[in-house]
Formats: structure tokens, C-alpha cells, sequence
């Protein structure tokens, strides 16, 4: 499929005049494309490397950290690749950063897990934004949730405290084979047939 041949592509030019037989070569086109999902997800998450924003240790090591408590902590794998992608937006949605990571991850983990990659940038305020000028209770209009300890638990246990650069933090390389994993495993999405 990737020869490029204009006999392995659709020839629609309007979605309105498209085939079946279109599609079957676009549905083998996207597959192949979607194996390389986890690489391409991993290369923009060393984007962050030596990107320190004014933190003690660079974005990337925030994540490997985030990750490793989670980890050393005895949480899912699913967990430990959200705590590890939880800021992968800091690149492309600075000033919607916790939305970026819950976009890319929401077809393959939990609605707990989705929640917390959503909400953590409000519940991680509690632990800052009174220095910003902003309420640092913020997090309080979703008291009530059912996600709503849990991702506080996840602020405090596995992101407000990965800025350590003491810390023995766990190289990019352990966590790898965890996001091919889950991100080989979609739960959800609107391009699968319901069960």
C-alpha cells in the first residue's frame, strides 16, 4: 500500500461518490498506518527533552518521573502509560495541555483513566495556582464525581512530586514496550463496530 500506485488508492474525489471497494483500500491503508502509532506517539514525547519551562527537570523527566512513582507504586500498566503521557500536549496545547494527552489516549484506556488525563491540569492547580493569582480550589466544581479522588490521588502521589532531579528515575526505554501495549488495544472508538 505504500507504493504510492493509484490503483492501492480511492478514487473518490467527493466522500458522496465514494465505494466500498474505495474504502476496503482505505481501511488496509489505515491500518498499516496505525501499527506506527505507538512510534509516532513516543518521538512527540521526546519533544519535551530539555524543554525545562523554568521546572527543576525538563518535561521529558517530569513524565519518565511521573511514570515511575506510578509505577514503583504497584499501578496498571494503563495507569503508568497515562502518568507517562499525561503531558504530552505541553507541545502543541500550552494552554490545554491535560486535553492533548486525553484526545490521544481516550480510544484505548478506562473512563477513569480518560478523566483523570482530562481533569488533571485543574486538579494539579491545588497545589500551585494560589501563586498564579488563581483559585487553587478549582478542582472543588467536580467534587462529587465518581473520578474525582482518584484524580486528585494521581496529582498527589504521581504528578506534583516528579520534579526530582535526584530522583532514580526509570529511562523512556522501560516504559516503551508498556505503550505499544495499550496503545495496540483500543476500547472505543467511532471507527469500530459496537460488540
Amino acid at each position: 500500500m505504500a507504493d504510492g500506485h493509484t490503483s492501492d488508492r480511492a478514487q473518490f474525489h467527493a466522500m458522496a461518490e465514494s465505494t466500498q471497494e474505495d474504502w476496503a483500500k482505505i481501511a488496509a491503508c489505515s491500518a498499516q498506518f496505525n501499527r506506527g502509532l505507538a512510534d509516532r506517539v513516543l518521538a512527540h514525547l521526546k519533544l519535551l527533552d530539555g524543554d525545562f519551562g523554568g521546572f527543576a527537570v525538563d518535561r521529558l523527566t517530569h513524565s519518565l518521573q511521573s511514570a515511575t512513582l506510578a509505577h514503583r507504586d504497584g499501578m496498571d500498566e494503563e495507569y503508568v502509560v497515562c502518568a507517562l503521557l499525561h503531558d504530552i500536549g505541553d507541545t502543541l496545547g500550552s494552554m490545554n495541555h491535560a486535553d492533548i494527552g486525553a484526545a490521544i489516549l481516550k480510544p484505548f484506556v478506562s473512563d477513569a483513566n480518560h478523566w483523570m488525563l482530562e481533569h488533571h491540569g485543574v486538579f494539579q492547580g491545588y497545589y500551585f495556582f494560589q501563586h498564579l493569582g488563581l483559585d487553587r480550589d478549582m478542582r472543588e466544581q467536580f467534587r462529587g464525581h465518581p473520578h474525582f479522588e482518584y484524580t486528585a490521588r494521581f496529582c498527589h502521589r504521581h504528578d506534583q512530586n516528579a520534579f526530582d532531579p535526584a530522583y532514580d528515575t526509570m529511562p523512556l526505554e522501560a516504559f516503551e514496550p508498556m505503550v505499544r501495549r495499550v496503545i495496540s488495544r483500543p476500547r472505543q472508538s467511532i471507527y469500530m463496530r459496537s460488540a
